[in-house]
């Protein structure tokens, strides 16, 4: 968190800020800004003899105002410091390549090599094997497996497409088999890449509503204690004047109150708080578009998640073995595993672990078997192994299915039955077929061994997770295109409160709407076209950066990760930012009681003799007391600054138990922490000959 380059970039960057321009736009810090200032020119005048207290209690009380704002900025650099890291984290990621650009939108057309600087939305390029893709697009023509991992961190590849939901491609990431038609959809410096550059800039962000609101209650605060203050002044010169009481009050004492009695804690830290939120979305590879989703996701009650990938694994794990007729259960297990031996796919490895489970099928030395591996293309939809005497294929039935018929052989109803009933379950059917005979002679016909049922398994832990967002009072509710008997189980094994299923678009918005018009803030996760409507009604909405253009235009959020579970964490980290902004304003109103029993019997006892019984914390002087509240409430914005960075510790509770943490911790908390700490410094400069 206090990496000493960011440090030493904030403190530079904290004097930066002492414009009136930049001080001007926090209302509160402006008033100790302007304290200072007033401080600076009564210690200026004591040093020409016309003082109203000693110059170096003047000067002390001026420098520890000058301090608050110092330290005030440098909480907001911090913050933004962090933001600016990760931003050129991401920058370096960004690298100019070299485009094939077509002067027509189909392979066929004559190419010219260019740069990705020279290329421009609606401009054609064709991307091959090996070749980088050069800039945000959508497919259009050919079918191409992609590593997204320079973008996503995801050491899995995916297929991408035209004319499908897994259409969209970002610049930055490589084609590793086939090629792609890519049309461009942004211009230089729009890329998805360089947006979240300026996205994750925290100084750029825009204010929440919630953050304006407490804004307006703090200047509202601020220009009441104000006023309160400055008809003190009145009222001690006439008790001077007319009842020959004491001294005037000073000024210097009376800027000190205000200082000290203004919310000068949360103002110091509120735009901290705000940075970091969107520092920490970004930690979680989540790029938020705007302050307003993070602060939304912090209200959330009803949590749409769709099934495959999000509540179960996605990856689908081999479950079941179905012989064809006159095959066993083992034999079709064997060459299962044969054919998924070098498949390093979870499917492919659930495959060999299934048959090794079941049937103790040991993994063969590949070396020794003289074997050749078909690894799987988006044309054939087909992987296996070529043996000496031996074919070995699985893959999508259809495909395989072809396989059969042009070697010669027959699909089996039975077969096509039990694809039929995997599929209806829910899960996904491979089928298995092989060729007998020696290569390079003639073969015999291709038969059909069986089917392999992949199955969704729920994510584990998913249960524990989903009963978290329930004791923050989050509903949750699947939502997929499965039919209801598939639907109803993943739901009552998952855990969730409700499903929706064979949904379709409409459904999606219906509900949505639903829910919002009960008064309810809604998240969902979406990736295809026909998630995009859904999206742009709903309050958070988390595009998955494998997914269509449309969605995450329509989305608030983009998941880099592309893992709708991240959900969880969002609306977590919403949480905890209100939380945090809760906290410490609960805090910073509560240590103003501590001030009042330190400033006010210092400050006026000289004209009322009477509050000096006000005076409970013993504190040696006048002076002292003024200067020792002016320290506290300098130093604990500097204390807080960890806090309001890391953000107070997430509790998945209700909203009326987090009033009440709240307030016993931060509310009783900051009316007793001050009290010691007041005292402690003034022993410390009663010690030192200071008071």
């Amino acid at each position: 968190m206090f990496d000493p380059a960011l440090v030493k970039s904030a403190i530079v960057e904290a004097f930066r800020k002492l414009g009136p321009g930049t001080q001007f736009r926090n209302p509160v810090m402006f008033c100790v800004y302007l304290g200072s200032i007033l401080t600076t020119i009564l210690w200026v005048a004591a040093l020409l003899g016309q003082a109203e207290a000693p110059a170096g209690f003047i000067l002390a009380v001026s420098l520890w105002l000058w301090f608050t704002v110092l330290f005030a900025n440098f909480a907001e650099a911090l913050a933004e410091g962090r933001s600016k890291a990760q931003a050129e984290s991401l920058r370096n990621t960004k690298q100019s390549v070299m485009a094939k650009k077509l002067n027509e939108p189909h392979p066929k057309s004559p190419i010219r090599i260019v740069t990705s600087a020279d290329l421009r939305k609606g401009d054609v390029v064709l991307v091959e094997a090996g070749d980088t893709i050069p800039a945000d697009g959508e497919v259009i023509d050919g079918v191409a497996s992609v590593d997204e991992s320079a973008i996503t961190g995801e050491s899995a590849p995916v297929i991408r497409e035209s004319g499908d939901d897994f259409s969209s491609v970002t610049g930055g990431t490589r084609v590793l088999s086939d090629w792609i038609v890519v049309r461009v959809s942004v211009n230089p410096g729009e890329a998805f890449l360089d947006r979240m550059i300026a996205m994750v800039e925290g100084a750029k962000r825009q204010k929440t509503p919630n953050e304006i609101a407490l804004t307006i209650l703090l200047v509202a605060l601020s220009l009441v204690l104000m006023f309160s203050t400055a008809t003190l002044v009145p009222f001690s010169i006439f008790a001077v004047e007319t009842m020959k009481l004491g001294h005037v009050v000073m000024i210097t004492a009376l800027v000190s109150l205000l200082v000290c009695l203004i919310p000068t804690t949360i103002g110091g830290l509120l735009s901290a708080i705000g940075v970091a939120g969107m520092s920490r979305m970004m930690q979680v590879n989540v790029i938020a578009t705007s302050g307003r989703a993070i602060e939304a996701a912090g209200d959330v009650d009803v949590l749409l998640l769709d099934k495959t990938g999000t509540i179960t694994l996605g990856n689908r794990q081999a479950s079941m073995f179905v012989p064809a007729p006159g095959v066993t259960e083992e034999f079709l297990a064997d060459a299962a595993q044969l054919a998924s031996l070098a498949d390093e796919t979870p499917e492919g490895r659930s495959i060999v672990a299934l048959a090794k489970r079941r049937f103790n099928v040991r993994e063969r030395d590949v070396s020794s078997l003289h074997s050749q591996f078909l690894r799987f293309t988006a044309q054939t939809r087909m992987s296996g192994v070529d043996l000496p005497n031996r074919e070995i294929r699985k893959g999508a039935a259809d495909a395989v299915r072809r396989y059969v018929e042009e070697g010669g052989g027959h699909f089996p109803q039975e077969v096509q039955n039990a694809v039929d009933t995997v599929a209806r379950r829910g899960s996904t059917p491979l089928v298995v077929a092989e060729k007998q005979g020696a290569q390079g002679v003639e073969q015999g016909a291709a038969s059909v061994l069986g089917v392999i049922e992949l199955k969704d398994i729920v994510k584990a832990g998913i249960k524990e997770r989903f009963a978290e967002l329930r004791r923050m009072g989050i509903r949750t509710v699947m939502v997929t295109g499965d039919n209801r008997l598939t639907a109803a189980a993943i739901a009552a094994e998952a855990g969730v409160d409700d499903f929706v299923a064979e949904a379709t678009p409409e459904a999606k918005l219906a509900l949505i709407r639903s829910h919002q018009a009960e008064g309810r803030y809604v998240a969902m996760t979406g990736d295809g076209i026909n998630d995009a409507p859904a999206l742009a009604q709903a309050d958070v909405a988390v595009a998955m950066n494998t997914g269509t253009q449309a969605a995450k235009e329509a989305g608030n959020m983009v998941d880099l990760d592309s893992n709708p579970t991240k959900l969880i964490e969002i609306v977590e980290i919403g949480k905890q930012m209100l939380m945090t902004r809760g906290s410490l304003t609960t805090l910073s109103i509560a240590n103003d009681v501590a001030k009042y029993f330190a400033i006010i019997p210092a400050a006026f006892a000289s004209t009322y003799p009477q509050l000096r019984v006000f005076n409970v914390m013993h504190l040696t002087s006048p002076t002292s007391a003024i200067l020792s509240a002016v320290i506290f409430n300098a130093l604990i914005i500097v204390f807080l600054i960890p806090l309001a960075l890391r953000g107070v510790r997430y509790r998945p509770i209700g909203a009326a138990a987090l009033l009440r943490r709240n307030l016993l911790i931060y509310g009783l908390g900051g009316i007793a922490l001050p009290f010691p700490f007041i005292k402690l410094i003034d022993m410390v400069m009663t010690a030192m000959g200071w008071a």
